[in-house]
């Protein structure tokens, strides 16, 4: 069986999770590694793959059919800009950028040259997440009026150690509730306002350790997110899903979803309705309806290979990248400033 060639752009922590998903597969190979470190060419002797001190050399030596761009944030338009100019499709990790004009750099980019871009919001790849969305769209909850995310942690006083990690940009809005905007996108619809509130009572720090935001999505509905990196929790997606082995599983739910005709929670994926008359003194009905569970990351790199393949569409598109990022953004300005943040997804702007 061909396998597609995908090529490595830094070989971090993330970039070694594609690493060894790509080693795992039977239908993808490491075409080489671009990563300017020792450790970075280390690694690539180690795995027996051409080694690249920059992307470009990479990309005109083994001319791939794919591209994993895991670099840092500052790196990817202008690395994954050099993708579509060569007509190679790129997996661009998440946030797509540092700021949405880059982002829509980007964008119009991939429109003009018609190459495919996927972003790396991996949850979308859950078949949990996949399952919630698709009893969303089906009206199983009627119409969608609530939703509420607890993205509670607790991150180990040594993760402070990196100084930029204590000052603005550096705290959990911009770090982690990336991932809580892009799944409550997916899910929920696009967000039109943003309010916001910020805490760095603990710890002191220039930079928030804990936040809570209030969304309003353009159906009407109304979001809420508590979130904080200082918290002793295991009211998260990544404990209560267990998606990943570095966070030990714990029987809790972190995410949920409330409409006129039924309510949802998540990961257990309970499903609460009336049976009957519909009413709050009526009883009141759940169900269960559990999935198997897959690797999002192995997912994700499997769907990519079809959208090189032109068999799908990128799940994640440049565009999806570039509002995820835009209502990310928003939270922190909220927070910042006091004020409502107003979003238009068609104009793409804040």
């Amino acid at each position: 069986m061909s396998k597609s060639q995908i090529a490595l752009f830094g070989a971090g922590t993330i970039g070694r999770t594609h690493i060894d998903r790509i080693a795992r597969s039977e239908n993808l190979h490491l075409a080489g590694i671009a990563d300017p470190t020792d450790a970075g060419q280390v690694l690539a002797q180690r795995l027996g793959v051409p080694w690249f001190a920059d992307h470009i050399s990479l990309l005109d030596a083994t001319k791939p059919h794919g591209a994993v761009v895991s670099t840092p944030n500052s790196l990817h338009i202008a690395q994954a800009l050099d993708c579509l100019e060569r007509g190679v499709p790129a997996l661009v990790e998440k946030p797509v950028a540092d700021t949405v004009a880059e982002a829509q750099v980007l964008v119009d980019a991939q429109v003009r040259t018609g190459v495919p871009i996927l972003v790396g919001h991996h949850r979308r790849y859950n078949p949990i997440i996949r399952r919630a969305r698709e009893m969303v769209q089906a009206g199983a909850l009627g119409q969608l009026v609530a939703a509420h995310v607890m993205a509670l942690f607790l991150k180990p006083a040594p993760y402070f150690d990196a100084n930029w990690r204590r000052h603005k940009g550096g705290g959990p809005i911009l770090i982690n509730l990336i991932h809580e905007i892009d799944m409550l996108r997916f899910l929920c619809g696009e967000i039109v306002s943003v309010q916001a509130i910020g805490s760095n009572a603990v710890r002191g720090f220039e930079v928030e350790d804990t936040a809570a935001a209030v969304l309003r999505f353009d159906n009407g509905a109304v979001g809420t997110v508590l979130l904080s990196d200082t918290a002793t929790s295991a009211w998260h997606w990544d404990l209560s899903a267990g998606e990943q082995d570095q966070y030990p599983q714990q029987a809790t739910q972190s995410h949920y979803l409330s409409g006129t005709h039924g309510s949802l929670s998540l990961p257990d994926l309970a499903y609460w309705s009336y049976k009957g008359a519909r009413s709050w003194h009526a009883e009141i009905s759940k169900e269960q309806t559990p999935v198997h569970k897959v690797d999002p990351y192995a997912a994700q790199l499997q769907h990519f290979a079809a959208v090189i393949a032109g068999t799908e569409t990128p799940l994640c598109s440049a565009l999806d990248g570039l509002l995820t990022l835009q209502a990310t953004l928003a939270v922190s300005v909220a927070a910042d400033t006091g004020r409502s943040v107003k979003l238009d997804p068609t104009r793409r702007s804040i």
